[in-house]
């Protein structure tokens, strides 16, 4: 049975407003992780394919170059050049497009 609200099978819905934290991913950046928030150090250092790891895409031949790779509930995640790994609310980590990222979010006062 479809779920209904108010007699409707189809409504507009907005996404309630949540406080995300989220960090662009640069090539100088993944070089250079002296800018990392400790949330994303944390998860480089869970052990892969542990929930919520983030790793190298060229895992154990890795030169410092290449992307990052996010292990998540939905499988593994490239997480490209200029995209934004995301922290949501629940801890859980994913990427984002830039484009998509700033349709989507918009900076909060009081940063962490």
């Amino acid at each position: 049975q479809k779920r209904t609200y108010g007699g409707e099978m189809s409504m507009k819905f907005r996404k309630k407003p949540v406080i995300i934290e989220a960090f662009q991913m640069t090539k100088e950046r993944r070089q250079d992780n002296s800018e990392w928030p400790d949330w994303l150090n944390q998860a480089w250092n869970k052990a892969w394919p542990e929930l919520g790891a983030v790793s190298c895409e060229d895992y154990p031949n890795s030169n410092g170059k290449d992307r990052l790779v996010i292990s998540t509930l939905e499988g593994v995640l490239y997480c490209g050049w200029n995209d934004y790994i995301i922290q949501g609310v629940k801890g859980e980590l994913y990427a984002c497009k830039p484009d998509i990222f700033e349709q989507t979010y918009e900076p909060v006062d009081g940063g962490s």
